[in-house]
């Protein structure tokens, strides 16, 4: 092939990115422990997903 190809499923990686990095603590590295890093990570996915479920679905 020759040219630029989209890969579809990065587009969702990337976007899934974007949401965690407009989380403030996420864009920089200020955690002192991998664990608290994770948490913090499980904390930005779990307000995104809360958020997409509480939108009225399209009828």
């Amino acid at each position: 092939m020759r040219g630029f190809v989209v890969l579809p499923k990065r587009w969702i990686v990337e976007r899934f990115f974007a949401h965690l990095t407009r989380s403030c603590r996420l864009v920089r590295d200020f955690e002192r422990s991998t664990g608290s890093a994770e948490a913090v990570v499980y904390w930005s996915a779990t307000m995104l997903m809360t958020r997409r479920l509480a939108r009225p679905r399209p009828s």
